[in-house]
């Protein structure tokens, strides 16, 4: 998990972002499934937040407990999203929306 809180608007990150389906369309996709009596299946999308690219280098220090030993000083940079960082969200939606 990445310090979020640690992160600074315009230094770090640009933009935030959350995707989130509004009320009308998921009002929308039930009817149409009743109507056609299709089965609903739901899953969770919290395990793909790691599977992101990073457009931007982000280097994160090692957390408390997790320090290789001589090398306490050192940063890890991150080849892809963390949960807790601000672009992860993005980067996310941003691999999805290239298979679209």
């Amino acid at each position: 998990m990445a310090k979020d809180y640690s992160q600074k608007h315009g230094l770090n990150y640009d933009e935030v972002f959350t995707p989130v389906a509004r009320l009308e369309t998921i009002g929308l996709i039930i009817i149409t499934v009743v109507q056609h009596r299709w089965r609903i299946y739901q899953m969770d999308i919290k395990p793909v937040i790691p599977n992101g690219f990073l457009e931007k280098r982000v280097f994160i220090e090692q957390s408390v407990g997790y320090e290789v030993k001589g090398h306490e000083k050192k940063v890890f940079k991150l080849n892809k999203t963390l949960n807790g960082l601000k672009q992860a969200p993005r980067a996310w939606y941003s691999r999805i929306d290239d298979y679209t």
